[in-house]
């Protein structure tokens, strides 16, 4: 099973795009592209989907995705607004390995280009210093139009590909060739039945029987696509929207615990610790400090 190819749109006025995104989603199918893309999360919070790697999203997040790296950020559904003041919001740019031509990369000076884009292969999340660096002209990069958005772009490539302080998020090689559409649906259906329904009391069945597999079919697909299982994949889905609820501050843990689709309260906790490592009042503490810090 794969996801979806996907072709980037070309703009004729420019050589790569970068763009300002404000909506209420990033988009929610599973794809991925020819370009390379910079992706930096001004506002927003969920899942993202990259390669075999599934995991928390927040504001203030840079990654860079390599080419034929199969992604999706998965927004939580208060984002789901006509209001622009409330939707996601990020900048990204898209660029193809050879965008300035194939001799670009054998000139000598670019020996580290090559490096940094085999490595973003498997999904480079930047941090550190470089990190201010990066989103500043990654804004600056949007703003400016011909010979100056090449030298940002290349400022930005620059730091990217000299930068030592960064993570990696994939285990197995994730690129792919494009498939059959047919093959392509199946994990977006999948994640899209798991999203509408997280909260009720799904069961392997419902989920197995919505992607015409039998369970024990559909668990081995499951684990093969995201190298977790579909329990584990669930759960932190649920615990995902918990964070959101526990930093808004409203409504009382225990409450929490029914809204997110848990059915007691001693498995909520147990699940939360586990997932993120701490209780959800201390990681409702963390929030409040760090926003009283921020103020």
């Amino acid at each position: 099973m794969k996801p979806l190819f996907r072709k980037v749109p070309s703009q004729f006025e420019n050589s790569f795009v970068a763009r300002h995104d404000i909506m209420p989603n990033f988009g929610n199918v599973w794809h991925y592209h020819e370009e390379i893309e910079l992706h930096y999360t001004i506002r927003g919070n969920g899942i993202r989907f990259i390669g075999d790697n599934i995991s928390k999203f927040e504001p203030g997040e840079v990654i860079l995705v390599g080419s034929m790296l199969s992604h999706a950020w998965r927004c939580n559904e208060e984002y789901y607004t006509n209001d622009p003041n409330y939707q996601v919001e990020a900048i990204v740019i898209q660029f193809h390995p050879d965008f300035l031509g194939r001799q670009f990369l054998s000139m000598p000076e670019m020996y580290l280009i090559p490096h940094l884009y085999e490595i973003s292969k498997k999904g480079m999340v930047i941090k550190g210093e470089n990190k201010t660096k990066i989103t500043e002209l990654m804004r600056k990069c949007v703003e400016e139009n011909g010979m100056d958005k090449i030298v940002t772009f290349l400022s930005i490539l620059k730091i990217l590909a000299e930068n030592q302080n960064y993570e990696t998020l994939v285990n197995v090689q994730s690129t792919y060739s494009p498939g059959n559409e047919s093959d392509n649906k199946r994990l977006n259906d999948v994640l899209n039945y798991t999203y509408a329904n997280f909260r009720k009391d799904l069961s392997l069945e419902d989920v197995a029987n919505m992607a015409h597999l039998s369970v024990t079919s559909f668990c081995r697909y499951f684990k093969s696509m995201t190298k977790k299982t579909y329990n584990d994949f669930l759960i932190e889905i649920r615990i995902s929207h918990a964070c959101r609820l526990l930093v808004e501050n409203i409504l009382p843990t225990e409450v929490i615990c029914f809204e997110c689709g848990f059915n007691n309260v001693s498995n909520f906790y147990r699940h939360f610790k586990r997932v993120t490592n701490i209780t959800p009042m201390e990681y409702k503490k963390k929030y409040l400090v760090r926003s009283k810090i921020s103020v």
